[in-house]
């Protein structure tokens, strides 16, 4: 299956590498480009991408508010969308997760990290620059803010322990692994965690788990 993918970013050189990396994968496919936010949320509507890469600072809607357009609370049928910026500041990536993202990636990240954070947004999974995970760790677990409302009853240890490999950016193969469960298991217990915390998808996971401290800084 070929992974469609829209790429909106203000600077056409920028589009222009993006679209070489990718179309010389097999599986994937760039079917727009788009140079303004407004454009962007345009052509995803009426083009129906699989992965939307999206530029924080961009003219008329910047990558937030493409992303809360695409993919926020009652999108219908949304893109999966990746935040793609040379800014590596906290509140851009809290607030890209916070509206949908599932993923955040920097544009120095290299094209190898580039096309693996395609191809898992297209897969369900969420991949966020490593660097950024580790200081988002160390952010949450220092500055004391109030948790995140929890579960009526606590998660049993093996669905936490499937939550930290999600804040710690791990793929559902390396969790199976890393708790040797079988790849089904892993699903089950996302469902189950998804379900109990009222979660979309793995992303917001990740959040509720930094937001509640569940994670050691150095981890």
């Amino acid at each position: 299956m070929t992974i469609r993918v829209l790429l909106a970013d203000d600077q056409a050189m920028i589009r222009a590498s993006l679209r070489i990396i990718l179309e010389d994968q097999p599986d994937i496919t760039v079917v727009a480009e788009a140079a303004d936010g407004a454009e962007a949320v345009e052509a995803a509507r009426r083009l129906r991408p699989d992965v939307c890469l999206v530029d924080i600072r961009m003219p008329r809607l910047d990558g937030i508010e493409v992303t809360r357009a695409l993919a926020g609370p009652g999108a219908a049928d949304p893109p999966r969308v990746v935040v793609l910026t040379s800014f590596d500041l906290d509140e851009y990536v809290y607030g890209a997760l916070r509206s949908g993202a599932v993923g955040f990636l920097l544009k120095d990240a290299g094209p190898g990290l580039l096309v693996e954070s395609v191809r898992a947004a297209h897969a369900g999974d969420a991949l966020i620059s490593p660097s950024v995970t580790t200081r988002l760790l160390r952010r949450f677990a220092a500055a004391g803010a109030p948790p995140a409302r929890g579960p009526a009853r606590p998660l049993p240890d093996r669905e936490t322990e499937v939550v930290r490999s999600i804040a710690r950016g791990r793929t559902n193969q390396e969790i199976a692994a890393e708790l040797f469960i079988s790849l089904s298991t892993v699903k089950s217990h996302l469902s189950a965690v998804q379900a109990k915390l009222g979660l979309r998808n793995r992303t917001e996971i990740a959040v509720w788990a930094w937001e509640n401290r569940l994670m050691n800084p150095g981890a």
